[in-house]
């Protein structure tokens, strides 16, 4: 967190609502993805590949039926959306295939509140839970690591370059 930063101030837990996303959110949710996926993803994979992720996972159609199937999860301060996770499904498996906070707000223990809400929208049955990234995101392996997911697999990227593979994590549940 940076002086500049308008999410720099201390925070504590009541000052972010973590909740299901609702229709209202989409505009918010897309706007949040243009501001900081790019930005993110660009050194690690490249802005091709980057701006490919802003336009195909963070569009208002996208964003709009994932969160009208209720598997988005928002993290909102004073009005404005600091972060989104979204769940859905591999096969049978369950998956965290968004989870981002805003830059200012890293390290504040957002991120776990945001997994957490996602695990309680799963059915109860629901034992495991898995987690992809790309291999060069070594912030989110860290994150992941620490959060209990271990690595599962990893696929390889088409290009044969081992930092563009699908790093693929899973966490046992407690239920």
């Amino acid at each position: 967190m940076t002086a500049n930063d308008p999410d720099a101030r201390a925070l504590t837990p009541r000052d972010v609502a973590v909740r299901a996303a609702v229709a209202d959110d989409v505009a918010g949710i897309c706007g949040f993805g243009e501001a900081h996926v790019r930005a993110h993803y660009a050194p690690l994979i490249g802005t091709a590949a980057a701006d490919e992720q802003v336009r195909r996972w963070w569009s208002p159609q996208y964003v709009g039926a994932a969160v009208a199937a209720r598997d988005v999860v928002v993290a909102e301060r004073d009005g404005r959306v600091v972060g989104v996770a979204q769940h859905g499904r591999a096969g049978h498996d369950h998956v965290v295939y968004k989870l981002y906070v805003a830059p200012g707000l890293r390290g504040s223990r957002l991120g776990p509140r945001l997994v957490a809400a996602l695990v309680e929208r799963l059915p109860p049955d629901v034992d495991r839970l898995f987690v992809e990234h790309v291999a060069a995101n070594r912030r989110a392996a860290a994150f992941y690591e620490r959060e209990g997911f271990a690595v599962d697999h990893v696929d390889p990227h088409p290009s044969g370059d081992p930092a563009l593979g699908t790093v693929w994590r899973m966490r046992t549940l407690p239920r």
